[in-house]
């Protein structure tokens, strides 16, 4: 039963190595995005993180707009930032199966 067990720390040190790799690859993306014609333009992170804002001198008269043109750009930051981790995870995930295929060993 545990004569594996050695293959077993390997692999899991091999995927916290992948993880690690994975979550520095993420964070060191950009995502942008614009709202209001190009009025909002935001800048992200792999981590969701806010790391450019440029507004529109003519939006800042109209505070309601204003607030509603960034709420839709962070919102659309944070599903592209979302769906970019979601993707990298399902890829490395896949990247499992290859590793040990269900069955392969019984």
């Amino acid at each position: 039963m545990f004569e594996n067990l050695g293959d077993m720390e390997k692999m899991l040190e091999g995927m916290q190595e992948n993880a690690a790799k994975l979550q520095a690859e993420l964070e060191s993306k950009t995502f942008s995005v614009k709202s209001g014609g190009g009025m909002i333009e935001l800048s992200v992170n792999g981590k969701g993180e806010i790391i450019d804002l440029t507004i529109d001198d003519e939006i800042l008269l109209d505070k309601d707009s204003l607030q509603i043109l960034l709420i839709g750009a962070i919102n659309d930051a944070n599903k592209m930032v979302q769906q970019n981790q979601q993707n990298s995870a399902m890829g490395m995930l896949g990247g499992l199966g290859a590793l040990n295929p269900a069955g392969k060993n019984k």
